[in-house]
This record gives structure tokens, sequence and C-alpha cells, in this order.
């Protein structure tokens, strides 16, 4: 079966652990060239020399950062044609305590810095005849969870996004799509269990909330980030596939 991503140029944010890690493999393997986005930069240059790949450091939330991305995509491979926004901050407060600085800096990752890579993408596909963006958003997007209530707010406000930025680029061949991933077993989802009693407790009893009966792998997800970024969804725009093993779906 041919490579469903031979010789594209994909950008992925968030790239070097979890979700984007997975997908970074998983578009490498079926063919793309990539530029790898991550605030670390030791594992983000070994990375890059695993997959043969161009890494670029830098927080998504930073100006500097989108346009370093493109630069690097179009330096390396002249082109970019599909951008993966999976750079995301966790957090967990309760909101009568939550601090306005806190609120301001998951909005500037898990939105503004979305924003800012979803632009600079933009008009250098909208060059080039289109393109696909995929923003990773979550369940939270879609259903209240107690402690969540900024994190669900900003990947809310991606979701709205998505769709709205879908609606708008479509004359330019641009699509904007998003997954959704429910609880996934990541680095990220991993340290926020450090916060409970029995950590292992916890996974089991988010397990059993999933109709499907486990946790998400980060596998689970890439496999749909690599349908909604390659050719085979051509026909699909301003959707939103959530990956959350039937959560949503109650």
């Amino acid at each position: 079966m041919p490579a469903r991503m031979k010789d594209s140029s994909v950008i992925v944010t968030g790239a070097t652990e979890g979700i984007g890690l997975a997908t970074a493999r998983l578009l490498h393997a079926e063919g793309a060239r990539l530029v790898l986005v991550a605030r670390r930069a030791e594992p983000g240059h070994r990375l890059a020399e695993e997959l043969g790949a161009r890494f670029v450091a830098g927080d998504v939330a930073d100006e500097s950062t989108a346009p370093a991305a493109v630069q690097a995509a179009l330096d390396a491979y002249g082109r970019v044609d599909s951008l993966v926004n999976n750079a995301a901050m966790d957090y967990m407060s309760d909101l009568l305590d939550t601090a306005a600085e806190d609120v301001r800096r998951v909005l500037d990752v898990n939105l503004v810095g979305a924003l800012l890579l979803m632009r600079e993408c933009a008009r250098s596909m909208r060059s080039t005849g289109g393109g696909s963006i995929v923003n990773v958003t979550s369940r939270a997007a879609s259903v209240g969870l107690a402690g969540l209530a900024v994190y669900s707010a900003a990947k809310g406000a991606l979701a709205s996004l998505t769709r709205a930025a879908a609606i708008e680029w479509a004359p330019h061949g641009i699509r904007v799509n998003a997954v959704a991933p429910g609880a996934t077993d990541t680095p990220l989802m991993r340290e926020s269990f450090k916060r409970h009693p029995d950590p292992d407790a916890r996974m089991r009893e988010l397990a059993t909330q999933m109709p499907l009966g486990r946790m998400g792998k980060p596998e689970d997800v890439a496999a749909a980030i690599l349908y909604l970024a390659s050719p085979e969804s051509a026909h699909v725009t301003g959707a939103s596939i959530p990956v959350d093993g039937g959560y949503t779906a109650r």
C-alpha cells in the first residue's frame, strides 16, 4: 500500500512526547517530511535525528515560533502541506481559586499558540493551493469536567476556531479539522495522576468511564490525525473526531 503522506511537508507541535511523538512517528512511517516543534531542545534534536526531520525549539505562545516553524519547512521542503497543532498545557484547579495569570497562560498556549501556527501555515498554504490543519482539542471541549474549567474553555474555543477557520479558508483549499481525545495514557496525563493519593486506582477509574473499557493510547489519536492530515479526508473540513472510547457519545 503506498505511503499516505509521501513527500508531504508537515509541521507537528508538541512533538517530543505523548500524542505528538506518536503522531510524528506515524506520519514519518507514512512518508511525511517533518518539522518538529517543541520547547525542550534535547529530546527535540534526538527525535529529529531519528526521523530525519527538522527541529524548531520554541514555545508556541511566543509569536516568533510560528514564523520560524514555517520558514524551516519552506527552507527544507519548499512548502507546508499540513499542520498538526498538538502543543498544549494541562491545567487543573478549582475555578474559585484560579489566578488570572494562570488563565492567560493556559489560553496563550492552548488557543493563541494554536491560532498563531494556523495563521502562519494558512498564509503559506494559500499560495500553494491548499493544505490540511489538524487541531488537537479534548473531550473537555464538549463536556463539563470539574477542576478543568479553564482548560475546557481554552479547548472549547479551539474547537470553535476550527469550525470558523474551516469556513473562512475553504475557498483557498485549506481544510481545518480537529481530533478530540478523551483520557489518554500520556506523560502529561500520568503527571496529573500524581495529584491523587492512588494514581493506579485513578487510572482504573478513568478506564471504567469509557464505554470501550480502556483509556486511549497516543497511537489511537495519531491514527485519526493521520486520516485528517492525509488526502484520504479530502472532502472533510470543519469536523471533529472524538477519540475517547465513546465517552462523549453517552
